[in-house]
């Protein structure tokens, strides 16, 4: 059978292409330190579930397909809470982020057109581009800066007539970057000079650390019409299973656009729905409580990384990730060989091959995503193996010695 050249173009998931190895190194006794999925260990606020169990309804109706009034309005109450005005008009509830991207892909593009996302990037976007036909053109970003965006004109040289946005996840996934305001105002100016939408990816807006200030673009009123904020549920109150996430935008003409996909697919599950409409009345106490564990988690992460020789790394400043660079011929390969071939007393670690969240063919070969999703103690374990394991390693390379 022939399949579409669309599908076979297609990248399998770095985050999940690996556990079949996984699977095998569990099957011989070896203990896994999961840090290749940004699945937190938070417990699930309460009210989702007592919620559904609440849900006294005979018949489980089809929801409308821009989502129940009821959700939508806790959503625009929560973003009033960030100053950003959005009303339940300009927000159509999805499955999870993923299919926010997607409607913003459709809606937006037609096959052939380019989309600027700054790599690495959350490696399901080149996916959700391909499913569309539409092309990634990455904004090229260095582990030695930061991940920081470079300079204005590199980016706009990027710029074509096919380009139809600029993809953003501010924090970010996978390198926990967090855009300076200079950056955002850099990008919301080539949005304005070029007719670009700027898509924000912001699921991860609850996690900045060491004080920052978080800046939302839809706090920028000049492009207010042409900003796409994705959101979801998942990470901020630990409801990844859930799949409630949310497109928002103030351009009614765009949303309208959206709504009609939205229709094809009729409505997200009602029941999940109620559940996360629980969820936005969750205490404010128990998100500052989350961010204050993973601030901790990161700071146990990053001083165990930079006290390992030739690991190169940029200290994250939200979400709850990191890029990391290693002293190693293929990440990949050293993920595979600490699954089959090493351990600590029976116990090993696992994270996320760093080539698949880049569109630049061979880069991120020597670096890999971990997320510091597991308590205090257990983090501590696994840096230790990390460190015996990239001693160990018989594809190690070390750094030049400077003469």
């Amino acid at each position: 059978m022939k399949f579409s050249e669309r599908v076979r173009a297609l990248q399998s998931s770095p985050v999940r292409r690996l556990l079949p190895y996984a699977e095998e190194a569990r099957a011989k006794g070896k203990k896994i330190y999961p840090l290749n999925i940004g699945q937190p260990d938070i417990k699930t606020p309460p009210s989702f579930l007592e919620a559904i169990r609440g849900f006294s309804q005979d018949v489980i109706a089809y929801a409308t397909s821009q989502g129940n009034n009821d959700l939508r309005d806790a959503m625009s109450g929560y973003y009033k809470n960030f100053n950003i005005p959005l009303e339940r008009e300009d927000i159509i509830v999805t499955n999870g982020g993923s299919e926010a991207l997607m409607f913003a892909f459709m809606a937006m593009c037609d096959p052939g057109d380019e989309v600027l996302i700054p790599e690495p990037f959350y490696a399901n976007y080149n996916a959700f581009a391909g499913s569309v036909n539409v092309k990634v053109r990455p904004i090229t970003t260095k582990a030695e800066e930061g991940f920081h965006l470079p300079p204005r004109e590199e980016i706009e040289a990027l710029v074509t007539p096919r380009t139809k946005a600029i993809l953003v996840a501010n924090p970010g996934n996978p390198t926990g970057t967090i855009y300076t305001r200079d950056e955002m105002d850099m990008l919301a100016s080539l949005a304005l000079k070029h007719e670009l939408f700027i898509v924000a990816d912001e699921v991860y807006r609850e996690f900045v650390y060491d004080g920052l200030q978080y800046t939302s673009f839809g706090h920028l009123p000049e492009i207010a019409d042409r900003v796409i904020i994705v959101d979801s549920v998942s990470k901020r109150y630990s409801a990844c299973g859930a799949r409630i996430g949310c497109i928002a935008c103030r351009n009614r003409d765009f949303m309208a656009q959206v709504l009609k996909i939205a229709q094809g697919r009729l409505c997200v599950p009602t029941l999940e729905q109620v559940g996360a409409t629980a969820l936005y009345s969750t205490p404010k106490s128990y998100l500052e409580e989350v961010n204050k564990e993973y601030q901790s988690r990161r700071n146990t992460l990053y001083k165990a990384l930079k006290e390992m020789p030739g690991v190169v790394c940029a200290e994250p400043k939200g979400a709850f990730y990191v890029m990391v660079k290693l002293p190693v011929d293929d990440a990949e390969k050293f993920i595979i060989w600490m699954l089959q071939n090493f351990d600590v007393n029976g116990e090993t670690v696992m994270a996320s091959a760093g080539e698949g969240f880049y569109a630049t063919p061979g880069l991120g070969k020597q670096e890999f995503r971990l997320a510091y999703v597991l308590k205090n103690e257990d983090l501590v374990k696994a840096m230790n193996i990390l460190k015996v394991g990239l001693e160990a390693y018989p594809g190690r390379i070390e750094p030049a010695v400077a003469r």
